[in-house]
């Protein structure tokens, strides 16, 4: 299909503060198999806005209909304003970074990040320089000689980071590029990535499937469960508010309670726990006790019924003190403020 140009229209809804993505009724099916059903949503000029969710759950997906990659079935995708939805993805506005960095092994990291000025047809002291630059940016100067196989798997992410932004898109789209890393560079390069976003003002849209990844890094994010989004909001709205189960259950841990015909949810580490003897709350039994270092985490079977799990932090309790405590008869007790009502949104 031709590609028109974008209209002096388009060009108006660009400027006058369109979101950066907007997505709406977007579908998209393999077969019987439907990875993404009916998704609407809008991202912000300069937000860092991660779509989370498990496995299937259609976030990759969804990604990939905004590079361009994928066709949706149905639906509209439009950059700031634009409808791109029969766009090439050479020819939309974002850059993609991988999870496997996808760099070229034969060309240096210089080489790498020049690619795309030198297809846009830079000159080559031109771009030379601006890979310099932008190697400084991912705090990676003076290896622009070396071969991508020298380099450690932190590194190698900075390079795929540096070439996708050395074009300057206004928006990044990035497909759970931590993915490969160890535990502590990938918390390393969490706040690098965020201070980055941060320092360049443009969009990021996150792909990942790590809770904690999310709500670290993101400005908003979009929870995805079998290709439909769960709840849209800030980290702090999405923790302390779930508006459904699914939500409550998979971002972190979360507590189901029946009261009086209604579903609520409360957070482990807003339940306070004391002796049996204290006379308020819920009693109950420590049936088991996990020590992981800077908390401790409870198991209470409740005499009403069920169980609760509860964390506290390890202020002056070593290992043996909280294991020592299973079996032990106590109270569990919280703040009607610290509950949430599932499906009772703004409540």
């Amino acid at each position: 299909m031709a590609t028109l140009a974008p209209t002096a229209a388009d060009t108006e809804a660009a400027a006058g503060g369109a979101p950066a993505v907007r997505l709406t009724g977007i579908r998209r099916s393999y077969g019987a198999v439907v990875a993404v059903a009916g998704v609407d949503l809008a991202i912000g000029a300069g937000e860092f806005f991660t779509l989370l969710g498990p496995s299937g759950s259609g976030k990759t997906t969804t990604l990939r209909v905004i590079a361009g990659f994928e066709r949706p079935d149905a639906g509209r995708v439009e950059l700031q304003g634009v409808d791109v939805t029969h766009v090439a993805p050479s020819q939309r506005a974002v850059n993609t970074v991988f999870q496997d960095y996808a760099l070229f092994p034969h060309m240096t990291v210089a080489e790498n990040v020049e690619y795309g000025l030198r297809v846009k047809g830079m000159r080559r002291r031109d771009r030379r320089v601006r890979a310099e630059t932008m190697l400084e940016r991912v705090r990676l100067p003076g290896l622009g000689d070396r071969k991508p196989v020298q380099l450690s798997g932190g590194q190698r992410q900075r390079v795929a980071l540096a070439r996708a932004i050395v074009n300057g898109p206004p928006v990044l789209l990035l497909d759970e590029p931590l993915g490969a890393l160890d535990l502590k560079l990938r918390q390393e390069m969490q706040i690098f990535l965020k201070a980055l976003q941060q320092d360049l003002g443009i969009t990021f849209v996150y792909v990942t499937h790590d809770q904690e990844e999310a709500l670290t890094m993101s400005d908003r994010m979009a929870v995805f469960n079998e290709g439909r989004i769960e709840q849209v909001g800030t980290p702090a709205d999405v923790y302390e508010h779930p508006q459904t189960e699914f939500v409550a259950g998979f971002v972190g841990v979360s507590n189901i309670l029946e009261r009086e015909g209604r579903r609520i949810t409360i957070r482990p580490e807003k339940i306070r726990m004391s002796d049996e003897a204290a006379g308020e709350g819920e009693a109950g039994t420590i049936r088991s006790v996990v020590y992981v270092g800077m908390v401790t985490r409870y198991v209470v079977g409740l005499d009403s019924g069920g169980e609760l799990v509860v964390v506290r932090q390890n202020l002056e309790t070593s290992s043996q003190d909280a294991l020592s405590e299973q079996g032990k008869r106590v109270r569990l007790s919280w703040r009607p403020e610290h509950t949430y009502e599932i499906g009772k949104e703004g409540t």
